[in-house]
Parts: structure tokens; C-alpha cells; sequence
């Protein structure tokens, strides 16, 4: 199977999760040679507090802000020392929208989203934003599961 990009989704919770996220990116990525994107997606109030936080007025680009996001910043680095092409890419809304359509405009191959175990109670009341990508994404989608071993 040829990959040429691989949209890697990271979102303000998968600090916790960089390391497991980009080894699953990088044992892909690396043999097939495909380009990386790294996509965040920040809520209208994520976003405007990132922003501020960083020192950037609220109407900054969102890839911009993207770049400097902690997570992505791990990523990035854990990139460079695998030797995989990357780009960044940052968007404002709805998290699991986005992220499909970030997935169509790049002509993604494949989406990588993490996550933590719940139960199907949780998934009910709170929803998956994994979930609905892996209903919705134009490509295969890899569900890579970091947790605390205890599903938190």
C-alpha cells in the first residue's frame, strides 16, 4: 500500500499521548516515505485563549498558532529526529469536522486520531471526537489508544 500523506490530528489533550501518536506516525510514514500533516484544531475558545496565552491577537492565522502549540511542538521535534517530512496545519471549529475536512483538502491517505478509553456510556454523553472521524474521514482512519493504564 502506497501512502503519500498521513494527517496526524492532535488535539489540547494528547500532550499526554505525543510520544505513543508519533511512534504509530513515524513506524508508517518512515518506510513509505509519505509527508506528514500535523493538524490542530482549536475550538472558537481554545483558540482565543492559545492565542492570548502565546502572545498573539485573537485574529491570528491558525496554522501560526498551531506551530507554537506545545503538542505540536513535541511532535515536530519527535518528527526531526525520525527523519519524517511534516507540515503544520491549524483550523478553528468543530473538532471532528474539521479534522475530515482537513483530511479532504490535504488528500489524505490515512488519519491517525488518539484517544482514551470509555465506556459506551461515556461515548454516548460526551461523544468521540474520534468516533465521528473514524465515521466520516475520506481515508482509513488509526485509532491509537494512551491512556494511564487505568483508561484515564
Amino acid at each position: 500500500m502506497t501512502l503519500d500523506t498521513i494527517l496526524l490530528a492532535v488535539g489540547p489533550s494528547d500532550n499526554d499521548r505525543a510520544d505513543a501518536l508519533a511512534e504509530a506516525v513515524v513506524e508508517v510514514a518512515k518506510p513509505t516515505g509519505a509527508d506528514v500533516v500535523i493538524a490542530h484544531v482549536f475550538t472558537e475558545s481554545e483558540f482565543a485563549k492559545t492565542a492570548k496565552r502565546l502572545e498573539f491577537d485573537t485574529n491570528a492565522d491558525p496554522d501560526t498558532v498551531a506551530k507554537r502549540h506545545q503538542t505540536v511542538r513535541t511532535m515536530t521535534e519527535l518528527f526531526d529526529d525520525a527523519g519524517v517530512t511534516y507540515s503544520i496545519r491549524g483550523a478553528v471549529g468543530e473538532h471532528a469536522a474539521e479534522i475530515v475536512d482537513l483530511a479532504t483538502k490535504v488528500g489524505s491517505d490515512r488519519v491517525v486520531v488518539g484517544g482514551r478509553k470509555r465506556s459506551p456510556t461515556g461515548k454516548a454523553v460526551f461523544g468521540s471526537v474520534a468516533q465521528a472521524v473514524m465515521l466520516d474521514a475520506p481515508c482509513p482512519v488509526t485509532f491509537v489508544r494512551g491512556d494511564n493504564g487505568n483508561g484515564e
